[in-house]
């Protein structure tokens, strides 16, 4: 995982930010743990469209950014839970705001759609 100096102008706080949620599955990732804690089939099940790989890379990620918080239980077969930690619970007002954009954004674009039919 890159890592940088974020020490620079006004605009690097938002750049903070992008960087922990970057790519397309963070931010999708984080909103399906704002339900609750979540196995990894079961977040498997809320994305069809993500790989096997890229969801544990995802997640890992995420992990290292004390975004996620992951616990193994010793049982046959191991059971893994995965939730957000304190600082993803933080993140809550933030992928809430990307919904809300984005379902704006999708409503403009069907109703300009509609218009232009």
């Amino acid at each position: 995982m890159k890592r940088r100096n974020f020490d620079c102008g006004p605009g690097c706080p938002v750049e903070v930010t992008l960087g922990l949620i970057d790519g397309k599955w963070k931010g999708v990732i984080l909103y399906h743990l704002q339900d609750g804690t979540l196995r990894f089939g079961d977040l498997r099940r809320r994305m069809p469209g993500i790989t096997q790989r890229m969801l544990t890379k995802q997640l890992r990620a995420l992990e290292a950014d004390d975004l996620v918080a992951r616990k193994v239980y010793a049982e046959v077969p191991p059971r893994v839970e995965y939730s957000l930690s304190e600082t993803g619970k933080r993140l809550k007002p933030v992928i809430d705001a990307l919904k809300a954009w984005g379902e704006d954004h999708r409503a403009r674009q069907r109703a300009a759609g509609a218009r232009a039919a």
